[in-house]
């Protein structure tokens, strides 16, 4: 069996968050579809390290960025059309959680919370539909999560905002459908992450975590960038507005 060819051979994506995690492994699989992509991250160090780590020269771009600030976004898609000329994909990665309660959150944290997922999300996919507008074509998806569907308790803001990456990615797919630009979205359940490495690390709580995962394990990185690979792909040109549910069957319960 030949290597699984997604055809992105020398399209452009932007990986949000690309850094590490979910987004990491999104980046090496596209590159090695032989994509060029440019990742974004808060930190610096974090993004030397990725392309010290991928190694893909000319074909990888980083540009630190904080995604919920508007210029930010402005002065990282223009970087992006200057070094490569186009946009077809956008991947919005970037997300953070605190742990807390609703009712006794605090405002600040709320608008952390809000900031990094859902604004962040929205800056970055508007400027990206904007561009791809122009071309006529392209592709959005966002990581989105079971939180988002399923409430939990300490997961209260984070599944608010994860809930309305959902409904933006309908509102846009309407809105981008008659550019042939598809607008979709991933949720998955829990992710063998540093993001949530509190929770599969303690052996007792992973233990009780699996017993709701009808495939008996929690997702690997790569359980969610193949799906992710999927949508920016030609094989997906029919689906739009959409949030495939990457979570073992968690959600079927």
């Amino acid at each position: 069996m030949g290597k699984l060819s997604f055809n992105l051979k020398d399209k452009v994506f932007v990986v949000t968050g690309g850094s590490r995690g979910i987004g990491f492994e999104i980046t090496r699989m596209l590159l090695d579809q032989q994509a060029r992509v440019a990742i974004c991250s808060r930190k610096q160090e974090g993004l030397d390290a990725a392309v010290a780590e991928l190694a893909a020269g000319g074909d990888l771009v980083a540009v630190p960025a904080h995604v919920a600030r508007a210029e930010d976004v402005d002065a990282l898609f223009d970087h992006i059309l200057e070094v490569f000329g186009r946009v077809d994909g956008l991947i919005n990665n970037v997300g953070m959680n605190l742990v807390t309660g609703l009712v006794d959150a605090d405002p600040g944290l709320w608008a952390k919370i809000i900031d990094s997922n859902l604004n962040g999300t929205y800056l970055c996919s508007r400027k990206a539909g904007q561009i791809m507008r122009q071309q006529k074509s392209g592709k959005i998806v966002s990581i989105s999560s079971l939180a988002g569907r399923r409430s939990a308790p300490f997961m209260g803001i984070y599944g608010v905002a994860k809930a309305g990456i959902e409904m933006m990615t309908k509102v846009m797919a309407q809105e981008l459908a008659a550019f042939d630009i598809q607008v979709n979205a991933v949720a998955p359940g829990m992710v063998r992450t540093k993001f949530s490495e509190p929770f599969w690390s303690n052996n007792d709580i992973y233990e009780q975590i699996i017993k709701t995962i009808p495939l008996g394990r929690i997702a690997e990185p790569a359980d969610v960038a193949w799906t992710v690979l999927f949508l920016c792909s030609e094989a997906s040109n029919y689906i739009t507005g959409q949030t495939l549910m990457v979570d073992g069957g968690a959600s079927a319960i």
